[in-house]
């Protein structure tokens, strides 16, 4: 597609996204881990249980919400204080049999002691995260590796005892250097930075035009059949691809498209690379529900 062509699809596009965008904003109009952090006024507590939420995101929505909610009543009525004063060993028995998926107690205890330690080094994540953050990138890319790098540095003896070679919660510190597209870390910054209806805009240093798409299996369907990226494997890349597209619609706040692209496949209602194609798809007319599936690179991971 010559530039010529970009500008005109994108002009057709803006307008029906736009009216999706509105469609979606507004806190009722899906089941999402983002309701369990709203329950929490203080920005401190937010900004705890979501980091935690955003974390075991992945999976079915039934059991990340289950998981979510048995570890929010672990911390109780302020999430943030305890994580403060938190100790694995006097702990580490309240989470027996919290299980979601791979994830096990050990490894949610090891994530809540590097939160602590991440408050005790600059007293917030936010502060954390901007330490690696130069203004003049224009994404949080690096800023993400060097968040990733840094905390699993830490110290986990206290959690793990002998410490594996791969730890569970290392799952939940992924690098974009390594070419994953740190889903969950992009979905806890959106909710973090961003302000509408459904986000929380709890912290007020980042700009919202810096962050990147939290890149799904649902994300990516849509965006493929959008032409939103040239990318046929998920990671880093395809991330970059599809916000950079979304930036073109609206570059001061690009991932606001992202949470009813994401539940607009999430409903089924894309019928990219399958038989039903667009028919029941509110953006007919607009998407290429006849797309090739190629194969996946195995080194990228859109979960991560």
């Amino acid at each position: 597609m010559s530039k010529s062509d970009r500008r005109v699809w994108i002009d057709q596009l803006r307008p029906t996204l736009d009216r999706l965008y509105e469609t979606f904003n507004d806190p009722q109009s899906a089941a999402d881990p983002i309701h369990i952090v709203r329950r929490f006024e203080r920005p401190d507590d937010r900004e705890i249980v979501g980091f935690c939420a955003a974390a075991l995101a992945f999976g079915r929505v039934t059991s990340v919400l289950q998981s979510i909610e048995r570890l929010v009543a672990i911390m109780g009525e302020r999430p943030a204080a305890y994580v403060r004063e938190f100790d694995p060993a006097a702990e580490a028995h309240r989470f027996s049999g919290l299980v979601h998926r791979w994830i096990g107690p050990t490894d949610l205890v090891a994530l809540l002691w590097l939160l602590r330690q991440i408050i005790e080094r600059t007293g917030s994540i936010e502060e954390f995260l901007l330490e690696g953050h130069d203004v003049r990138v224009p994404h949080l890319g690096p800023a993400l590796d060097r968040f990733s790098t840094e905390t699993l540095t830490f110290d986990l003896r206290r959690a793990y005892g002998r410490v594996p070679a791969r730890p569970g919660v290392a799952y939940f510190f992924p690098r974009p250097s390594s070419g994953s597209a740190c889903k969950r870390l992009n979905l806890f910054l959106r909710w973090m930075v961003r302000r509408d209806a459904l986000d929380l805009g709890v912290w007020t240093r980042v700009d919202p035009a810096a962050l990147i798409v939290p890149l799904d299996t649902h994300v990516i369907r849509v965006g493929r059949c959008l032409r939103l990226t040239r990318y046929t494997s998920p990671g880093w890349r395809m991330a970059e691809d599809i916000t950079a597209s979304l930036r073109q619609l609206d570059p001061v706040d690009p991932v606001k498209y992202d949470f009813s692209l994401c539940h607009l496949g999430m409903a089924n209602a894309c019928g990219f690379n399958r038989g039903e194609r667009d028919r029941h798809c509110p953006l007919r007319g607009l998407c290429r529900p006849h797309g090739r599936t190629r194969r996946r690179s195995r080194r990228a991971s859109a979960r991560r």
